[in-house]
């Protein structure tokens, strides 16, 4: 008996522009849900909160700003400062 035919892998992204998209939509819902949150508890959360946001979805809030952090090479010097207004302050 021969193996069957092993199905070959595509790739995750077809085009770079279509992953910078994404990363800016994650960037943009980010933001939204640390604004919220900010807004309301006057601190930053902690690394396992989840804040729902206006349209019903969750966002892991606390584990978005560790991977920002983790990141933070990769971020552009406006996504820093809107970070740094926030209160990150390892964005400053």
């Amino acid at each position: 008996m021969k193996p069957g035919a092993r199905p070959q892998k595509t790739a995750a992204r077809t085009n770079a522009k279509a992953g910078a998209a994404k990363g800016s939509d994650a960037f943009t819902r980010g933001v939204t849900a640390l604004k919220q949150y900010v807004e309301r508890e006057g601190a930053m959360p902690g690394r396992g909160h989840i804040e729902v946001l206006p349209d019903g979805t969750e966002h892991r809030t606390g584990i978005w700003i560790g991977n920002q952090k983790a990141r933070r090479d990769k971020l552009d010097a406006e996504q820093l400062r809107t970070l740094a207004e926030l209160g990150v302050e390892w964005a400053v």
